[in-house]
């Protein structure tokens, strides 16, 4: 077992002593066939009710629900990595097409695992479940259950495509309708970390601003006082969350518009239910395609940012920022878990000569989180960007003439009036932006914090408004185009190196117990 008073570099490497499959493990491998029945009458022909998120038996129409599965609060205890069923490797050459013996007549029917959970019995119409006959870690362990209907997401993604008619591609506008929508179950990652993190650095807090004349021009200047800082605590992250497939991970995609898939988190997945196929009838679903070990070192990365983060909590009076020199983050205990999550997607491809883009709006199906790309009307937003651009650099000329003689400088920035408005409107249009906030929204919890801030000097006439190097806000885990095609071939965990090398890349282009 790993040394836990070391620091670890990013790999995070345990022993297999580490390596836990328990708790449920054993608990799933008891379930015969995954079915579950009707407890009013013994049916299974049963499928979710989104109106309530619950089942319902469509023989009696009796409504129920699974148990939400329970959360454990001990993540400060976690050691070693932690891996459940669920989250376990998938086998290469595991058969996607596989025969179900019907438990209710015997019968035998085929299945393509690939594109369902579950099958009728064409000779009872018994439901059957795959839920533990694949031993491969395709099944989920968790599932949080649509609770947005249809209709809602319909209301949504037409609300949010209204808004962006006017520079909307006409081919676009003609063809929009929300009646294809479809309720897709995505495979996630669920993990909670237990880590230690250690910052050092250099912090400056404004003590005053002024401004001085060079060549006839006024340019401001500041005065700060300069501290070493530094930051030791112990943090806990909860429900940290992942795609867990490299389609959906590929968030700079310049084919399919995927960030914007990225962006609707977080999902409440403090309401999971363990896995059953019959939340997914009427719903598709994608299958995991990447291992733990192909991601690990990206959830690092992303757990070194919220901690990252939390400690700016504990820095507001440097107001001009922080410079960390050493950003050592020590990953004690992690837990995985695999999940589905429900999305309402909508998808448009646009065809632009030879090239595609596949442009989404997605709906949260738990929270009616909103977000999407709707394909631009390029010639109409230069016309308008261009009639903008030409009022602003007459309004500019006018305010200098002798009837204003308004003689400031600052008139010539109406010259960028239109090179904004395109800016703005594509942005608005496009949301190429747009991601899940990992840093801030996930879920986590400082302790044992320790604090030192050591006067260093008093630096005046200063040219910018914040510290030289100033770090205590990047977020290194947002894009990883250059670690894609190593998560792809699953070569991540054999690279050498931390957080720094890793964000250099960047630059340059596991516990049951919480389910138990």
């Amino acid at each position: 077992m790993t040394d836990h008073n070391e620091n670890l570099d990013i790999n995070n490497e345990f022993d297999a002593s580490d390596i836990q499959n328990d708790g449920n493990l054993e608990q799933a491998e008891e379930r015969n066939d995954g079915q579950i029945k009707c407890p009013k009458c013994g049916a299974t022909d049963i499928e979710l009710n989104p109106n309530t998120g619950k089942l319902r038996c469509n023989f009696c129409r009796h409504v129920f629900e699974l148990e939400v599965v329970e959360q454990s609060d001990n993540i400060a205890e976690l050691e070693g990595l932690h891996i459940s069923k669920g989250a376990s490797d998938i086998v290469a050459d595991a058969k996607d097409v596989m025969t179900l013996k019907c438990e209710s007549c015997g019968a035998e029917v085929v299945i393509d695992t690939a594109s369902a959970g579950q099958a009728r019995c064409h000779w009872c119409r018994n439901m059957l479940s795959i839920n533990s006959a694949i031993p491969n870690g395709a099944v989920p362990d968790v599932v949080l259950p649509f609770k947005v209907t249809k209709a809602d997401a319909q209301a949504k993604i037409s609300e949010f495509v209204n808004k962006r008619k006017f520079f909307a591609h006409p081919t676009f506008t003609k063809e929009f309708t929300t009646e294809n929508i479809s309720g897709v179950y995505f495979p996630y990652m669920v993990i909670d970390v237990n880590a230690h993190s250690y910052l050092s650095g250099t912090g400056e807090k404004l003590v005053s601003e002024y401004t001085v004349t060079v060549d006839d021009e006024e340019e401001p200047r500041y005065n700060a006082d300069a501290y070493h800082v530094e930051r030791d605590f112990d943090i806990t992250i909860d429900d940290l969350t992942i795609e867990a497939s490299v389609d959906k991970l590929n968030v700079t995609s310049e084919e399919k518009t995927t960030n914007i898939i990225n962006s609707i988190m977080p999902f409440d997945t403090e309401n999971c239910v363990e896995y059953n196929a019959n939340y997914l009838r009427g719903y598709t679903s994608q299958k995991r395609d990447v291992n733990v070990d192909h991601i690990r070192q990206l959830v690092n990365i992303q757990s070194n940012d919220i901690a990252r983060f939390a400690a700016n909590d504990a820095l507001e009076e440097y107001d001009r920022g922080v410079s960390w020199d050493v950003d050592n983050f020590d990953i004690k205990g992690e837990s995985w878990n695999a999940a589905y999550l429900p999305v309402w997607l909508y998808s448009y491809m646009q065809v632009k000569g030879k090239k595609k883009l596949l442009h989404y709006v997605a709906v949260n199906a738990r929270t009616k989180e909103t977000m999407g790309s709707v394909p631009i009307n390029m010639s109409k937003l230069w016309i308008v960007s261009l009639i903008i651009e030409f009022f602003g650099g007459a309004l500019a000329v006018f305010l200098g003439s002798d009837l204003v003689k308004f003689d400031s400088d600052y008139r010539w920035l109406l010259l960028l009036t239109g090179i904004g408005f395109f800016i703005a409107m594509y942005s608005r249009y496009r949301n190429s932006d747009a991601r899940h906030t990992y840093e801030l929204e996930t879920l986590n919890e400082i302790s044992n914090l320790s604090c030192v801030d050591s006067f260093i000097e008093h630096r005046i006439g200063l040219e910018e408004d914040h510290i030289l190097g100033v770090n205590n806000e990047d977020v290194n885990g947002s894009e990883i185009d250059d670690l894609l095609p190593d998560i792809k071939n699953g070569k991540l965990s054999s690279m050498v190196g931390g957080v720094g090398k890793l964000k250099d890349m960047i630059d340059d282009s596991e516990d049951y117990n919480k389910f138990k």
